[in-house]
């Protein structure tokens, strides 16, 4: 399943938030911004992803923005996300712009110190340093559903179902009450067919999403 395609359904806004910043008329300038660690299933294991995102500004609007870049210095590593790929989430009454897919190839990704960079059409730019130190509290959740019941193994603090429909588009998320049951006592939609796993854990700014099983026939 796509990672941008399911992400989409759920945005929270519990991660690492930054002070406001002062700017110059000239400059952009980064608002607020938060980082959260989300982990996927894969064949290979858990992989990690960032959903790194901000609130940017620019005193001739949104649309005079170009890129954002994150740095690890230590680590020497830069994302670069521009104008044209950006995911741009609008959440009260703000407008968010930003990523769910910063990773690395293999491994784990870096902690500690973190440098956004934004840039306008003009080429000024503001840059704002900020740390995220996130640690993964929990193993990896399981879902599996097997004559008409659902069994999660999960130690996360928060469950939910992210449901979809026969076509694999988004229907509906629900937080279960409980880890086991039938599938016909969570009154899904009739339209769903498919459900994955997203778990989080807020106080880490951690989250974890399972492959899609089959929810109903």
């Amino acid at each position: 399943m796509k990672i941008n395609k399911v992400i989409k359904t759920i945005f929270t806004i519990g991660a690492f938030i930054l002070l406001p910043l002062s700017c110059s008329d000239s400059q952009p300038w980064i608002s607020y911004g938060f980082i959260q660690l989300v982990l996927y299933q894969s064949d290979e294991g858990p992989k990690e992803y960032f959903s790194f995102f901000v609130i940017a500004e620019d005193d001739e609007g949104p649309e005079n923005l170009e890129d954002l870049y994150l740095y690890h210095d230590r680590e020497q590593l830069r994302w670069h996300i521009n104008s044209e790929d950006w995911v741009t989430i609008s959440h009260e009454e703000k407008t968010w712009i930003g990523t769910r897919g910063i990773s690395i190839q293999q491994g784990s990704l870096p902690r500690g110190s973190f440098r956004a960079v934004l840039v306008n059409k003009g080429g000024e730019s503001s840059q704002r340093v900020f740390n995220f130190d996130g640690a993964v509290r929990f193993p990896f959740p399981e879902i599996t559903v097997s004559g008409g019941v659902y069994t999660v193994n999960s130690q996360w603090p928060v469950n939910r179902l992210v449901c979809y429909n026969r076509e694999g588009d988004y229907a509906i998320t629900i937080t279960l009450e409980s880890l086991s049951g039938r599938v016909s006592q969570l009154r899904l939609p009739s339209v769903v067919r498919t459900a994955s796993l997203w778990v989080e854990d807020e106080d880490n700014f951690c989250s974890a999403f399972t492959d899609a099983v089959q929810l109903v026939q």
